[in-house]
């Protein structure tokens, strides 16, 4: 029971430095009158505008600042 806690707690904590990021474009294809027309053919090209992709990012970068800890001298 406490290896399994332990586990969870771990997973938890690595997850909070890691993020993810999910994006697609199917709405915005949707949305387009110019996408209407699909091609016809099998390996025909789609515009760029048209083309349907869903890319997700993993990432373990942290690009926040240091936080500086340090005492600054007070005039008490």
């Amino acid at each position: 029971m406490r290896k399994t806690i332990a586990l969870l707690m771990v997973a938890a904590m690595a997850g909070g430095c890691a993020s993810y990021e999910y994006a697609d474009t199917n709405a915005a294809v949707d949305a387009n009158p110019a996408c209407a027309s699909r091609p016809d053919r099998p390996g025909e090209p789609v515009s760029i505008g048209c083309e349907r992709k869903a890319e997700a990012n993993w990432s373990t970068r942290r690009d926040s600042t240091p936080v500086d800890f340090s005492r600054k001298p007070t005039d008490d």
